[in-house]
């Protein structure tokens, strides 16, 4: 599993590389964000542009990253494939995320390249 990170003005963008989110790196994926998230204390942005799978594993998993931001703070997920947003939305885990439909959206104007 590749993730890659930038910091912007309010936020930390984290980007998926991979295709998918599944049970094989849901763990990882966890214990991943566990590491990126400590000491940020602003908006969470994840850019999964990259990302054309999810299942039941993958989505507890962003679950549990969105537990792990402050009280009230809510996952920002940016730029998702239908395939991801259908599962979302399927199971009405589109109303508990914030939803972007790209990270330059996400960003406004100070987005820059990935």
């Amino acid at each position: 599993m590749q993730l890659t990170t930038q910091i912007k003005t309010d936020a930390l963008c984290i980007t998926v590389e991979d295709e998918r989110i599944d049970a094989a790196i849901a763990v990882q994926f966890k214990d991943t964000f566990r590491k990126l998230l400590v000491g940020h204390k602003g908006r969470v942005v994840v850019d999964m542009e990259k990302v054309a799978f999810l299942d039941s594993s993958g989505l507890g998993a962003l679950v549990a990253v969105m537990k792990m931001l402050p009280n009230g703070q809510k996952l920002e997920l940016a730029g998702l494939r239908d395939a991801v947003q259908k599962v979302l939305r399927l199971t009405r885990m589109d109303s508990v995320f914030v939803i972007h439909p790209d990270a330059k959206t996400a960003f406004g104007s100070e987005q820059s390249a990935a």
